[in-house]
Formats: C-alpha cells, sequence, structure tokens
C-alpha cells in the first residue's frame, strides 16, 4: 500500500508541478461566476486547456468540533464571496510518515469545457484504501475536454474519520449510527451536485458516479444501499470489487486500535481494561473519542495493504448497507461499467513488506521468481474479484446492462519495454491513457507512443458514450457487448482493450479460469520451493480481497471474510 500511495503521490506532486500553472483568457464562453445559496463563487478560465474550473467549493458543514462522526449538513446560506481558484484541503492522512490535511475538507472540484453547452456530468470518486487520497488524484482538465463532460473530484473523510462503528459515538439516528461516514459524505456530495450543477452547465438529470480503487468499491457499495437510490444515472467503477464487513467484528479491530491510546492517556493501565472501557456505550467514552486529536486518529490502523482485518469499513449496518450485503437481490439498477487491469497485484506485491525488506532483489534468481509468483497469481484473482465475480454475482437481480472491461496494455514488454516489466497492466493503469502528464518519466516511452495514445482516445470514447446514453459502446469494429450468461457462454463477456506500437486492439473474451483452476495451477507451480510457496501464501497472498478461498483451501488462518 505504501508503493500504491508513494505511486499516486508521486503523480499528484508532478500532476501539481506540471499542470496546475494555467493561464487565464480575458473572455470566456462559460460564466466564472456561479451564484449559489451558499455564496458566490468565482472560477478561472483557463485558456490553455480550454476549460473552466472552481476548485474547493463546500459541498457540506465542515465535520469538526460536534459534528465529527456525524451526519454530514448541507453548507450554510451565505453570501459571501469565494474565489474558488484553489484546491481545497484535503482529509487528515499519512504520507510518508507525516500527519497532512485538516477535517474541513468536506469540498470538491468542477471542471468543464470552455462553452455554453449543458454537459453530462462525470464524478470521479479516489482511491487510498479509503484511509488515503485526495481530491486531484489527478487533473480532469483534459478528460472534460476530451468526452465533452462536466467532472466533478471530490475530498471525503478518510480512515476512523471516515469510517467508525465504535458503540460510543452512535445516536438514535440509524444513519448516523450505522458509521459508514465515508459513504454519508459521497451521498451529500451527489445531493449537492444534483441541487447544483446545472448553474455551472451540467445535466442534473445525468450524472454518472465513478470511482477507483477505494472509490470504485465505495461506487460498488452504492449499487446496493438504499441511501443512494436516485442519486445518479450510471455507475463505473475502476478496480472496485465487492467489500464490506460486519459490524461487531469491526468494532473489535477499532476497539483493540483506540485501547492503545487509552493506555497511553492513562485513562486504563492494560490494553484488555482499554478494550473493555472502549466497549461501553456511554458519554465518557464518547467525549474521549471526540477530543483525540486528527493526527492521532489518521495514525491508526496502518498499512492496511488490500486487508479488511486491518482496517474494516464498509459497514453492513442494516440501514446504510444491507445486512446481506452484495447478496442482496435489491440493487440500484442502473447501467455500470466495471473495469480492471490485467496485472493488479504487482503494485500491491512490490509493496509488501517480504520484497520491501530485501531491498535490490531484481539480482536474486529466487527473489525474482517469488515476485512472478504472487504477481501472477495475485492479478489473476484480483482482476477476476474487480470484475468477473462482481458482473457474476449481480447479473441474475440486475436488469440494467453491466459492462465489464479488462485493460491489457503494459503486459507485453515488447511493446512497453522494460520499464513496465514488473508493473504490467497496473492498478490504476487507466490514468496516464486519460491525462497524458500522469506519463511519468520512469514509464519510459510506454504510454506515449502511437497505439497507447489511441487507447486513451478508444477508451474515453467508450467513457463518452457511455455517459451520455448508458451504452459502453459507438460506432466501432467491436462492440462492447453488456455482461450475459448468453455471452459469458459464447466467450464474449469481457471487453479487452490492448495496444500494440502504433494503434488500439479490441476484442471480446471471457475469464479464461476460475478461482479453483488458480488453485490448481499454484499447487502445480515448481518455480520456488515449496517452502517459500507456503511463506507465499500465508503472508503475502494472504487475507487480500480476493483471497478468501485461497486462504480456506490452503489452510491459512483466514483475515477476515468478505
Amino acid at each position: 500500500m505504501n508503493y500504491m500511495n508513494n505511486y499516486i503521490g508521486k503523480l499528484s506532486t508532478f500532476l501539481l508541478s506540471a499542470s496546475f500553472v494555467m493561464g487565464c483568457s480575458s473572455a470566456s464562453a462559460y460564466p466564472e461566476q456561479v451564484n449559489l445559496k451558499q455564496g458566490r463563487f468565482t472560477g478561472v478560465t483557463d485558456s490553455s486547456s480550454g476549460t473552466n474550473y472552481w476548485l474547493g467549493i463546500p459541498y457540506a458543514q465542515a465535520p469538526v468540533g460536534e459534528l465529527r462522526w456525524q451526519v454530514p449538513l448541507a453548507p450554510k446560506a451565505s453570501h459571501v464571496r469565494f474565489q474558488a481558484d484553489q484546491q481545497g484541503n484535503i482529509c487528515p492522512q499519512v504520507s510518508a510518515g507525516e500527519v497532512i490535511g485538516d477535517e474541513d475538507c468536506l469540498n470538491l472540484n468542477i471542471y468543464r469545457p470552455d462553452s455554453r453547452r449543458p454537459l453530462p456530468v462525470l464524478i470521479y470518486i479516489h482511491g487510498g484504501n479509503n484511509q488515503s487520497g485526495r481530491a486531484d488524484e489527478f487533473n480532469p482538465q483534459q478528460l472534460a475536454v476530451d468526452i465533452n463532460a462536466v467532472v466533478v473530484t471530490m475530498n471525503y473523510r478518510l480512515g476512523a474519520l471516515g469510517f467508525n462503528p465504535m458503540a460510543a459515538l452512535k445516536t438514535s439516528d440509524a444513519v448516523q449510527a450505522s458509521g459508514n461516514f465515508t459513504l454519508l459524505d459521497q451521498a451529500r456530495a451527489l445531493e449537492w451536485v444534483r441541487n447544483n450543477i446545472s448553474h455551472f452547465g451540467g445535466q442534473a438529470n445525468n450524472i454518472t458516479v465513478s470511482g477507483f480503487s477505494a472509490g470504485g468499491r465505495d461506487v460498488m457499495a452504492m449499487l446496493i444501499s438504499p441511501l443512494f437510490a436516485g442519486k445518479f444515472e450510471h455507475a463505473i467503477a475502476f478496480s472496485g470489487g465487492m467489500t464490506t464487513s460486519p459490524v461487531e467484528d469491526s468494532q473489535k479491530v477499532f476497539r483493540r486500535e483506540f485501547a492503545r491510546l487509552v493506555v497511553e492517556d492513562g485513562i486504563e493501565s492494560t490494553q484488555q481494561a482499554a478494550e473493555a472501557w472502549l466497549a461501553q456505550p456511554d458519554q465518557a467514552v464518547k467525549d474521549y473519542l471526540q477530543n483525540l486529536s486528527a493526527e492521532r486518529i489518521a495514525r491508526l490502523m496502518p498499512r492496511a495493504g488490500i486487508r479488511m482485518s486491518v482496517f474494516p469499513h464498509l459497514y453492513l449496518d442494516g440501514t446504510v448497507l444491507p445486512r446481506q450485503g452484495f447478496d442482496t437481490q435489491r440493487y440500484n439498477e442502473v447501467p455500470t461499467m466495471m473495469l480492471t487491469g490485467h496485472d493488479e497485484f504487482s503494485f500491491f506485491a512490490l509493496g509488501d513488506p517480504y520484497f520491501q525488506q530485501q531491498g535490490d532483489w531484481s539480482t536474486d534468481p529466487e527473489m525474482v521468481n517469488a515476485y512472478r509468483f504472487v504477481f501472477r497469481y495475485g492479478g489473476m484473482l484480483y482482476r477476476s474479484f474487480n470484475v468477473a465475480e462482481s458482473a457474476q454475482k449481480m447479473a441474475p437481480h440486475f436488469r440494467a446492462p453491466i459492462y465489464a472491461g479488462e485493460f491489457r496494455y503494459g503486459s507485453d514488454p515488447t511493446v512497453v519495454g522494460s520499464q513496465l516489466d514488473n508493473l504490467g497492466s497496473f492498478h490504476g493503469v487507466f490514468l496516464p491513457l486519460l491525462d497524458d502528464k500522469l506519463r511519468q518519466p520512469s514509464f519510459g516511452e510506454a504510454f506515449d507512443t502511437p497505439g497507447a495514445k489511441a487507447l486513451g482516445t478508444l477508451f474515453k470514447r467508450h467513457l463518452g458514450a457511455f455517459i451520455r446514453t448508458g451504452h459502453a459502446s459507438f460506432t466501432s469494429p467491436v462492440r462492447w457487448n453488456p455482461w450475459n450468461l448468453k455471452r459469458e457462454e459464447l466467450g464474449q463477456s469481457i471487453y479487452i482493450m490492448d495496444a500494440n506500437h502504433n494503434s488500439a486492439i479490441a476484442y471480446r473474451s471471457e475469464p479464461t479460469f476460475t478461482v479453483e483452476n488458480v488453485i490448481t495451477m499454484i499447487e502445480n507451480d515448481h518455480t520456488i520451493s515449496e517452502d517459500i510457496k507456503v511463506h507465499l501464501l500465508q503472508n503475502v497472498l494472504n487475507g487480500r480481497w480476493f483471497s478468501q478461498e485461497l486462504d480456506e483451501y490452503f489452510g491459512t488462518p483466514t483475515l477476515w471474510e468478505k
């Protein structure tokens, strides 16, 4: 996870230094000044990109003081004038060992082409395991122009400030008592967009919500949440998948983590006594939690590494999320697009302590083989989790079309060169395809080839079609058909996007394996010793979103139930 956070951080730093140096034109097709009930917001016209943007607009009151761990409230009416030309606060999180951000962080950004035409709206929710990340994960200006849409990004509460199931914090309001404050923030943001986006030239009746990684998992959760019914017309999950947590088990993890602070502060002398004290639903515990600094809270539950056992979230509370989770037969049925990379586990493997502690292992054949082992099987399981498993589970109870897609660009070294050899078609491979300013020098020329650029254009044409019509296909040689059992039987259920050096490649395929197939392949894999294989199964591949069946088969203690 640190490796992934560093990657996103580097992209964000590069982005801020390179792409937010903007020139302003003297004339704008769209009015820069927008009047809302909560104030007057003056945005910016960027002549270099042909866009208008408004940054740091509050979509809720600051969740501070008594509003910490509460349902976010709508902004108060105001006549204040805001110069909306700077990013708003990001939410408290750990970055490079330091806590950054501010609790007053519920803000969003709006980008649109500089034109007067009302446009469809694409909301993008950033990734980061719901513990880190920021609205400026990437710069949507180029995307807004390329797909001719209004693009909205947001900051939302993170970590134990965004998800907290502890009994002492619960009120009689079932929505508040859910502990799913991140989802409540996102719901408030969607309401704000529905009510206000027409003032920025957005079509209030044509909203697509999308998210990457944690944001994609949050979008998947929205599909089963009654709270989100009617809040959007289409959904896109980039590397999402179905994840939830039971309330009582989550409370145990939170009590264990917060108990360390209770002992540090001298309220109880032992971990056991502190956990027992925190289990009480009384005012003293609530007051203690309310008075903790955001910095101390943000440092809790580090290094989750796509494991619910470390930071459980998305609670099956019975109100915001149904107790049966994704086994429900009542979905918010809107056209949905699910996407994955071919080699989704590469970043997480590289960031795992087993490989991090080895230093430079690139010339050690044993370590190289160990990495290729988890790269291969972790990638297979993760991409299946992101798309095929979700589509198969939803399809019988989902009348709206489901579009399943997979990026394979990056997996062929003869096309992308050696720079992506250990990454492949990685978690977030779509980002440099959407925004060419994210094509880092460390990628070499992999994303600068005519083929990569053609692939980016192809994907953006699919996005543009989907956010307008709910259908992913446009006039092209290969149709992106919805997932259904008939196409699954014909081997045409997943739309593959790739490129050679000169052009984009698209074709229909199917999942070519099951979890049982992967287990058999692992058993028959003799590229590493049995001792190393056991260690990797028990310490690297274990307990991830995708590994419950793997853990059960190999007898690895299951860290968490899906």
